[in-house]
């Protein structure tokens, strides 16, 4: 059975198209990283009846990420349109030009054309809404969100095929320098052992020796206390299941994000129980490339 290709939750789509009343409109969706999944609407007057069966189509393609999507109507004039005079509005209008006339010596009477132009005066004769023409458009529109919408769908995908790209890097940048600590980590063993002599032939300074059973016990525990072994095998396992989760694709941002944790948790604990400046170097590298590696896996869907 083939994988299911990874999503990011970055992605843009844009179509456009025309009503059968004349306008034209424009979908845009765009969506970014969030927790859960959120879609906003905005919609024209007139399309709010939409809002609900538009998210449920969003929420059965989408999973994850805060989704915007945005519906632009540009509306025709009708030929023919009427236009007719507001009457309070034209009383208004020709009562405060009357008064400053009478108040202007020689000033001629308002004049009828002038009156028109003013704000509200005229207003285009209101028409009863042809409700299957309405109906029309709505449906227009919805079809055309399911369109954008699969675009929106294609975009996240291939944001994701770029996405698995550069995961697949840094895991094997964390898989190199894991075996880099596994190495040096061999070492540390012999390192307690030297340092411990040294310490204690300077706090003795030749009066006593400590008897080589003794120095072997202190030198297991501190090598007992500062084995990383366990925490290194972990971080197998962990690149393990990232590397499944890859390749199964779906919704895994959740799971990889909670696994990039882990390996935060085993980095952490490999530097601190370091004791060499170079696994400490290199366990700081491996924290470094981890959070590279958490930083990406934050945009998968």
């Amino acid at each position: 059975m083939a994988a299911h290709p990874l999503s990011s939750m970055t992605g843009f789509a844009r179509e456009g198209g025309a009503l059968p009343d004349g306008s034209s409109f424009i979908w845009e969706l765009r969506s970014v990283n969030g927790r859960g999944l959120d879609v906003r609407l905005r919609l024209p007057n007139g399309f709010d009846a939409l809002e609900s069966a538009l998210k449920e189509a969003a929420g059965r393609a989408l999973k994850r990420g805060n989704v915007s999507a945005t519906l632009t109507v540009k509306r025709e004039e009708r030929a023919g349109a009427r236009l007719t005079p507001d009457p309070a509005a034209l009383d208004q209008a020709l009562r405060i030009a009357l008064d400053l006339a009478a108040r202007i010596p020689g000033c001629p009477p308002p004049r009828a054309e002038a009156l028109l132009t003013l704000p509200g005066v005229l207003r285009a004769e209101s028409v009863e809404p042809d409700e299957a023409e309405e109906e029309a458009k709505r449906a227009t529109i919805a079809a055309a969100f399911a369109r954008v919408l699969e675009g929106l769908v294609a975009s996240r995908r291939a944001e994701g095929a770029k996405l698995a790209e550069i995961l697949g890097v840094l895991l094997d940048e964390v898989v190199a320098l894991r075996d880099l600590a596994a190495t040096e980590a061999a070492g540390q063993p012999a390192l307690h052992a030297a340092r411990l002599r040294d310490s204690l032939a300077a706090l003795l300074e030749g009066e006593r020796r400590v008897s080589e059973d003794r120095l072997a016990q202190e030198v297991a525990l501190l090598a007992t206390k500062s084995d990383v072994r366990e925490e290194l095998d972990r971080l197998s396992a962990h690149i393990a299941e990232a590397r499944r989760l890859l390749a199964s694709g779906e919704a895994i941002g959740r799971k990889l994000d909670f696994l990039t944790q882990e390996f935060v948790r085993e980095a952490n604990t490999l530097c601190s129980k370091s004791a060499s400046t170079a696994l400490t170097r290199i366990g700081l590298e491996l924290k470094a490339a981890i959070e590279r590696l958490k930083e990406q896996s934050a945009n998968v869907e």
